[in-house]
């Protein structure tokens, strides 16, 4: 077995899975660390051994696998804490799985006093949903790394999975618990590669994981998964929650084949119109065809039923996906920049206010505005025509909602939100 080290910080689903479970089955790591700081998951995975066990769903089934020879440690514990920083000083590879960015503070430390012994090439992965996660970082941390030789990497990874926490879920789904003695599971969406910018990666860097595929310049394709996946995932879930649904999947039932439909409308001529005006010619992507054929696997594998994605999971955190630079409004913007208008996106962010509970639309503009100026302190005009749109979409919601949630696309119409000949 080749003597190589990856290092994983933080042990959620995409950790879990498609880090550690990637190399677990690649045979190319003698040692694998995980820094995880939730002190039960660190206890039941070293008393199963360092084994524990994912539940992959495809489009047809769910099924689990085992993953084992992990070494997991908490650096909240002084002598795990060594572990981990003796890791650090001899790894290849390092990844960041966090909830989000935000985070990158609190482990900052740990991956300076661990790398700064390191004088090897070191591949440093972010698997944060952000699109500038991997400059985050490298700012964060290079002044006090000035002779490691670290490469910073974005990735995109375009993968649903859910940590379920609730035994009933558990066992009715018939899923397999991580170990025994910790009541939780993973569920992840089988995927199998992850994007990487290849323009980044010098010859004196290499990866041991198969799941890259390289693409020369990534941004166009982070603006893809943030701008398409995100953003319509969050549409449908807003959509769905405000229906009263508990499942993702339940977007694909006749009562709610009007939220698909819009779903995908969104998808594809707004979001993918915007793209395609402005990456066209870099990549099949970023093609009528390309992108339709996108749009068609990604619906598909939202309302997988095999995936059981809980509407709650998908919903969660709406001010932050409400930013002026994030998922919703950011497409919005895409849009407009290319001469183009999103409705439904725009349909996406009223839901969003309604899941707050923002129910009076006299408060709609008051609410997106204090949202924005938490990281935008200067708003143009743009951004107000922006809420106001938002505004005019959630009274339309609220209509929709007092007559019972029927046919939406038609209330939209009937209200003329949008042209008539979008209701056939």
């Amino acid at each position: 077995m080749p003597d190589r080290t990856l290092v994983v910080i933080g042990f959620g689903p995409i950790g879990a899975e498609l880090f550690l479970d990637e190399a677990y089955r690649s045979g190319n790591f003698s040692e694998m660390f995980v820094s995880e700081v939730d002190q039960a998951t660190v206890n039941a995975i070293r008393a199963n051994g360092g084994s524990y066990t994912v539940n992959i769903a495809t489009l047809e089934e769910r099924f689990p696998r085992r993953v084992e020879g992990v070494r997991i440690c908490n650096p909240n514990d002084p002598h795990q804490r060594d572990e981990l920083i003796a890791a650090l000083g001899r790894a290849d590879e390092v990844v960041t799985a966090l909830p989000n960015v935000r985070l990158y503070s609190s482990v900052a430390d740990l991956l300076v006093e661990g790398l700064q012994a390191n004088r090897k090439p070191v591949v440093f992965y972010t698997a944060e949903n952000d699109n500038h996660a991997a400059e985050q970082i490298k700012k964060l941390l290079s002044p006090r790394l000035p002779q490691t030789d670290v490469v910073f990497l974005n990735t995109v990874i375009g993968k649903m999975s859910q940590r379920i926490v609730d035994s009933r879920v558990i066992d009715e789904m018939r899923l397999d618990y991580v170990t025994p003695g910790l009541e939780a599971a993973f569920l992840v969406e089988e995927t199998p590669q992850i994007l990487l910018c290849r323009s980044k990666l010098p010859d004196t860097h290499n990866t041991a994981l198969g799941i890259f595929q390289e693409k020369q310049d990534l941004l166009p394709f982070e603006e893809a998964k943030l701008y398409g996946h995100n953003a319509v995932h969050a549409l449908m879930g807003y959509l769905l929650s405000i229906a009263g649904s508990e499942y993702m999947h339940e977007g694909g039932i006749q009562d709610n084949g009007d939220i698909l439909s819009i779903s995908r409308r969104a998808f594809l001529y707004e979001s993918g119109a915007a793209l395609i005006l402005k990456h066209s010619g870099l990549d099949q992507l970023f093609t009528a065809n390309g992108y339709k054929t996108y749009v068609e696997d990604l619906l598909a594998r939202m309302i997988n039923p095999h995936l059981n994605d809980q509407v709650e999971r998908v919903v969660r955190d709406p001010k932050r996906k409400l930013e002026y630079d994030d998922r919703i409004i950011g497409t919005i913007r895409l849009a407009r920049e290319q001469g183009l208008q999103a409705p439904f996106m725009t349909l996406g962010a009223a839901a969003a206010l309604v899941y707050m509970g923002t129910s009076g639309s006299d408060d709609v503009v008051g609410t997106l505005v204090d949202i924005w100026r938490e990281k935008t302190t200067e708003l143009g005009n743009e951004a107000y025509k922006i809420a106001g749109d938002i505004q005019k979409a959630h009274i339309c919601l609220i209509d929709w909602l007092r007559k019972g949630k029927p046919n939406l696309v038609k209330i939209l119409s009937e209200r003329g939100y949008v042209p008539k000949n979008l209701a056939n």
